[in-house]
């Protein structure tokens, strides 16, 4: 599934992990030769944050209740609104947005597929939990691509409007341990496979010894901000 991202390119890159608010102190890891080319990088980056759109969309038609709809309309709109900003800085590259796009929709939609909920409440976890870790992830390779990473990075720390969502799974899970101890789990089960398209974003998913201890740094703080997010929700990561 993940041999579509595998594009090689050269250039020797340097990928860190900027602060952010759920991230924690900077850690500069060096990545010789792992970073993407950028066109991979802006193909990927942009289809991620459709699929997030398209997600929330389909949760908005299939919300009853108005209060829900408009709390996941703000976040099915930024996203959008990232979505269409990377477009436009492909655009400005004068590039096709949609041929940078397309060879990542079908392992992108295999990992939305993967990751939707029996549940709505599952499914918005989902949207919350894997959009943080890819948009820090993403953030991370972006300072390996000059100017061009620094507007995509400016736009991955745009406002997401996910804390909405936050407060609709708090309310949901308020006196119900049941669902309570069903998200936790679902939250644990995330990790994986997000870890595995943040590997797949790579030159390569094959990675020597030295490659492995490379990242390591990067995984950890991922790993240390999707505990975060579980414990500002009460759940447990």
């Amino acid at each position: 599934m993940f041999e579509w991202f595998r594009r090689r390119r050269p250039a020797v890159r340097t990928l860190r992990l900027r602060s952010r608010d759920e991230v924690g102190e900077a850690t500069r890891v060096a990545f010789e030769t792992l970073a993407p080319d950028v066109e991979t990088f802006l193909g990927q980056a942009a289809y991620l944050q459709l699929g997030y759109f398209e997600t929330l969309s389909e949760l908005i038609a299939a919300t009853p209740e108005l209060v829900e709809k408009e709390a996941l309309s703000k976040a099915a709109g930024a996203a959008l609104t990232k979505h269409e900003e990377i477009v436009g800085l492909i655009r400005r590259r004068d590039a096709d947005p949609t041929a940078l796009m397309l060879p990542f929709r079908e392992p992108l939609d295999a990992f939305r597929a993967a990751t939707h909920g029996v549940r709505p409440a599952e499914t918005m976890l989902s949207v919350h939990i894997t959009a943080g870790m890819l948009d820090d992830f993403y953030d991370a390779l972006s300072h390996s691509y000059g100017e061009t990473g620094e507007r995509v990075a400016r736009i991955l720390q745009g406002d997401d409007a996910r804390q909405a969502i936050v407060e609709l799974l708090g309310r949901a899970i308020d006196g119900d341990d049941e669902l309570r101890s069903l998200l936790a789990m679902w939250g644990r089960r995330l990790v994986g496979d997000t870890i595995l398209i943040a590997r797949a974003a790579l030159r390569t998913t094959t990675l020597d010894a030295a490659e492995t201890e490379q990242m390591e740094p990067v995984f950890t703080e991922l790993l240390g901000a999707h505990a975060r997010r579980m414990a500002a929700m009460g759940l447990t990561a």
